[in-house]
């Protein structure tokens, strides 16, 4: 492992990892069983205490790069990973996620149609227990305001192992924000959209794993997070003033119907306390209907401009 190679990589897969010895085991094969076989692997490892050196160690394959440190959280690790990578073209997936075999072939080929291209989404398979569900985004290409819109609407599929873009474009927008712990992917996007509009690609070219101790995964936390996202980007509820108690009204009548009521209220107080939101059950109410509205007329421009409509 970390041995430069010739010829350069066409294209670097980085993944960030921490105390998943057996999964991202796992995602490594994946990738070096890649029906494209010029790329680099960075592995980088944030502080694991469970071998997962010693078991990257014993996979022999010199386009692997292992990288260990302790770094600040997943977003450094990646960042790191950014630096470090030989490729123009630059992808990600998550320790528990796999590629299928054709995965960066597809995606090189795209980039290589379109060199104005900066960034292309994928489509994907969720895994969760033992239920598969298609996560497939419609062959578009958005706009910089489309993107924008289509992220702030969360109305298209997108995880961090569907993401690729061209080094110097995550370089120049600053990488991932290592302030954020979730929607750390949104995040990034919605910086890009100030930067270019995005590839959505219908192809469906990995499956995410969906494990027990992901962030992401969680009920409990969203408002917070989200409130960490308006609070990077306040613009959001200037443009856009309905929806962000739209989402949060969302979340917690969803908690109510599952009973999980301490969930729902736990998550009103977290929104009452938030200096980017601080919502008001009136204002909750009417962002709902609000939101609601806006999102029915996001679909009927997707459907104007693209001839679909978002997820």
């Amino acid at each position: 492992m970390g041995k430069t190679i010739d010829p350069a990589p066409l294209i670097t897969v980085i993944t960030p990892t921490h105390n998943r010895r057996d999964q991202v085991v796992r995602a490594v094969e994946s990738v070096l069983a890649q029906s494209l076989t010029q790329f680099e692997h960075i592995v980088v490892d944030d502080g694991s205490t469970d071998a997962t050196a010693a078991a990257l160690a014993a996979i022999r394959d010199p386009r692997l790069v292992y990288v260990g440190a302790k770094w600040r959280g997943a977003n450094a690790a990646r960042n790191a990973g950014i630096e470090r990578a030989r490729a123009p073209i630059v992808a990600f997936l998550d320790s528990d996620d796999v590629y299928l075999p054709d995965r960066l072939e597809r995606t090189l080929a795209r980039f290589d149609e379109n060199p104005s291209l900066e960034i292309l989404i994928s489509s994907f398979v969720s895994v969760k227990g033992g239920r598969s569900t298609k996560c497939v985004n419609r062959e578009a290409f958005l706009t910089r305001s489309s993107l924008e819109k289509a992220l702030v609407g969360q109305a298209i599929f997108i995880a961090g192992s569907a993401i690729t873009a061209r080094r110097e474009s995550l370089l120049a927008i600053g990488g991932y924000d290592s302030d954020i712990a979730r929607m750390q992917d949104r995040e990034l996007l919605l910086r890009f959209a100030r930067r270019s509009g995005a590839l959505l690609s219908e192809d469906i070219d990995w499956k995410k794993y969906n494990s027990e101790n992901s962030i992401s995964g969680r009920r409990d936390g969203y408002v917070e997070a989200y409130a960490n996202l308006i609070d990077k980007h306040p613009y959001i509820a200037d443009r856009y003033p309905d929806v962000p108690p739209y989402m949060i009204a969302r979340q917690i009548i969803a908690d109510a119907m599952k009973g999980r009521v301490s969930q729902a209220f736990a998550g009103y107080l977290a929104n009452r306390s938030s200096k980017a939101l601080g919502y008001s059950l009136p204002q909750l109410l009417r962002g709902y209907v609000g939101g609601r509205r806006w999102r029915r007329d996001l679909y009927d421009e997707f459907r104007e401009k693209y001839g679909t409509r978002p997820v």
